[in-house]
């Protein structure tokens, strides 16, 4: 298993996610559906965020979540989706470059001093990048659906977008 098996999975899934933050609205930044949620603007920032996470998992075995971690918040719409293009062109060219040994090595989370996460490389990018990519995109087309703003559909026909 090699990195480059992963990449049609990730081509779709983060072209896919790049389709919603392009309908975000600005003006809507500071909505949020409960006092527990993002905002539009946080959910919006944070998905552009989750690419850079390919490099810290493939070139890296242990995070500790301890250690002075720089984020980059975009304030605009065009901001976030220039930053979401760079995390993504490094993203895709680690993943294009890991090997299976890289990807069978464990990676590790820490907080606290403790282990929040130890898990194969490859299962991190399945779970941690993948999948809360997903998880987070879903989150937007609920926004995007209460702001009354036509959500794509990632898998098929949505409401707004017939096949």
């Amino acid at each position: 298993m090699e990195g480059s098996m992963f990449l049609p999975e990730f081509d779709h899934e983060f072209s896919e996610t790049r389709r919603a933050l392009t309908r975000v609205p600005e003006e809507h930044f500071d909505w949020r559906p409960h006092e527990k949620s993002f905002t539009l603007h946080e959910l919006a920032a944070h998905l552009a965020e989750i690419p850079s996470w390919m490099g810290v998992t493939l070139h890296m075995d242990v995070f500790d979540l301890d250690q002075p971690y720089e984020r980059v918040v975009p304030k605009t719409r065009d901001e976030i989706l220039a930053h979401f293009d760079r995390t993504l062109a490094d993203a895709r060219e680690a993943l294009a470059g890991a090997s299976g040994e890289t990807l069978m090595q464990t990676w590790t989370m820490k907080k606290g001093g403790e282990v929040a996460m130890a898990m194969p490389k490859a299962a991190v990018l399945r779970s941690f990048i993948f999948n809360h990519n997903v998880h987070h995109r879903a989150q937007l087309g609920l926004y995007l659906r209460l702001l009354d703003v036509p959500v794509p559909g990632h898998y098929g026909p949505s409401a707004d977008e017939p096949m």
